[in-house]
């Protein structure tokens, strides 16, 4: 399904994705698009991390790049660093000595802004505060060509609202890459309300020569990563919050079921709790307090105490010397049922059957509707979707969490009602342990961990899309490029089935009657459209 997109110059005119791809495509095979030469020089105004990775890139695509701080003797500080930069790479084989030869006479100390007159790209990498970018870029203004692009790599900054008082805004666009910036191919080339679409188009062409990804986004909160990875953090800690389970055994989960490189609680120990908690905050208010974005209190009482993650060595876990790191939940050791029966199509979670009838475990399948598992003792287990099993009071029932693939995930999941017959929990957790899965049980929580996470991930991304945003595709590669996960919302969202998706949001909202969990249009959309794929 291809959403609207708008293609903004000096009037707004909507175009279908496809047709503007075309009309792109066009324009960049008659070289009026086309990327920033390297005979071109590139500036870099701001010579942190961040400003020194994104000279680096521009520098080894053989760019003249020069670097300007108004702090005196940061540039030169930054030059050497650079230089010595270069020199580790030689050592490590990926760069010819010929080469870091050529790079270092290619990059140059501004001392003042009068020295990057002629740039054909400016890209500023200082401190995010407004009032101070559009200071900047006025004063860029007065001293490079009418045909520099300018652009900045904020994070958390309006676009537009930096360009907004430029004499020439349509030459002003975001280029946000990823802290390390040589190292993270991604980089989002963020449109604002004034942009030009060649503009926007020359800088895409640009980012990706110098060997990126880059995907084009609509300036809006967050833009494509920061906005849509808001579930990921917060889902965890709704579930910490509702003392369903506690951050290792939730990190553990979303690793080693849901295939996730890092837990929520160690990602944003590492990230900083204080910078995880402002960009949250930060999105939640740009979207008027929407209740998909609310911030978490638990959160926010580790940042006033002060434990904001391995930079003062407390977050969520310890990392002083010597500290022992607390261990995820994992059942002890109990006996597998013999047989089983399998009642009806367990949909995503199809492929236990096979593992199963692999580990020895005899399976009789029966028709049916509502696929479960039917244990020997008597109870069901059943695919998240939403529900509690303590609304079955006269029945056992107990839920599994989605994996992103049964047969590799090393840990499953399952939730149980207090007071759950500790005969047919021991069934559940032995039938998983005959496969050479750790099982942890946690809390009776609606949806889980991993299913309500990534049901929330397909339901944020899928209203971007809508919004016009970005593409589908665009979207599903920045999460995967941007944020390493296993598989882009949407793409894991269509394996899992669209309508399951919406119908598990459908049971949280029933639940948590806020609006947080209520599916949005572009998920749903995609839901009816399964369907009447389905019913052909």
């Amino acid at each position: 399904m291809s959403a609207n997109v708008t293609v903004r110059g000096s009037d707004d005119v909507t175009a279908s994705e496809p047709a503007a791809a075309v009309e792109a495509a066009e324009a960049v095979a008659e070289g009026a698009l086309g990327p920033v030469g390297p005979d071109r020089t590139v500036a870099v105004v701001g010579t942190g991390t961040m400003g020194q990775g994104i000279a680096q890139v521009a520098l080894v695509a053989g760019h003249p790049v020069r670097l300007y701080d108004s702090a005196p003797g940061r540039a030169e500080e930054a030059v050497a660093a650079l230089t010595a930069r270069l020199d580790r790479l030689v050592e490590k084989g990926r760069l010819d000595a010929t080469a870091r030869e050529a790079a270092v006479g290619r990059l140059y100390a501004a001392r003042d802004l009068e020295e990057l007159a002629d740039a054909a790209l400016v890209v500023e990498a200082i401190v995010e505060l407004l009032p101070v970018k559009q200071q900047l870029f006025a004063d860029l203004e007065k001293v490079v060509g009418d045909d520099t692009v300018l652009a900045t790599n904020t994070s958390s900054l309006s676009v537009t609202a930096i360009a907004g008082g430029l004499r020439l805004p349509g030459r002003f666009v975001g280029l946000h890459f990823f802290n390390p910036a040589p190292l993270l191919p991604l980089v989002e080339v963020v449109s604002g309300f004034a942009t030009e679409p060649d503009v926007a188009t020359r800088a895409y062409e640009t980012v990706k020569g110098w060997g990126k990804t880059p995907v084009r986004c609509a300036d809006t909160p967050g833009f494509i990563v920061n906005r849509v990875a808001r579930p990921f953090y917060a889902e965890a800690l709704r579930v910490f919050e509702e003392g369903a389970a506690d951050p290792a055994t939730i990190d553990a989960a979303l690793r080693e079921c849901g295939g996730f490189k890092m837990g929520p609680f160690e990602l944003t120990d590492l990230i900083g709790q204080d910078v995880n908690e402002a960009v949250t905050r930060s999105v939640w208010e740009s979207f008027y307090q929407d209740p998909k974005f609310t911030p978490s209190l638990a959160q926010r009482r580790l940042v006033e105490s002060g434990r904001l993650g391995r930079k003062t060595g407390q977050g969520w876990f310890p990392y002083a010397e010597g500290a022992e790191r607390p261990e995820p939940h994992t059942a002890a050791p109990a006996t597998a049922p013999e047989r089983i029966v399998v009642r009806g199509d367990l949909g995503p979670a199809e492929p236990l059957v096979g593992l199963f009838e692999a580990a020895g475990i005899t399976v009789r399948r029966k028709k049916g509707d509502g696929g479960y598992i039917k244990l020997p003792c008597g109870g069901e287990l059943s695919l998240a979707d939403g529900e509690s099993s303590f609304e079955y009071h006269k029945e056992e029932i107990l839920y599994f969490d989605l994996a992103l693939d049964y047969a590799a995930a090393s840990r499953i999941v399952l939730s149980a009602r207090e007071g759950v017959d500790p005969e047919i929990l021991a069934e559940a957790v032995g039938l998983f342990q005959a496969l050479g899965k750790k099982v942890s049980v946690i809390g009776d929580v609606p949806g889980m961990i991993v299913a309500r996470t990534v049901a929330m991930l397909a339901d944020v991304a899928a209203d971007a899309v809508d919004r016009g945003v970005a593409t589908a595709e665009d979207v599903d590669t920045a999460m995967r490029l941007g944020v390493n996960y296993p598989a882009g919302p949407l793409e894991w969202a269509g394996k899992v089935g669209y309508r399951r998706t919406c119908g598990l949001l459908r049971e949280l909202h029933s639940r948590y009657a806020n609006g947080r969990y209520a599916p949005g249009v572009g998920l749903m959309r995609r839901g009816y459209a399964e369907e009447a794929e389905d019913s052909r």
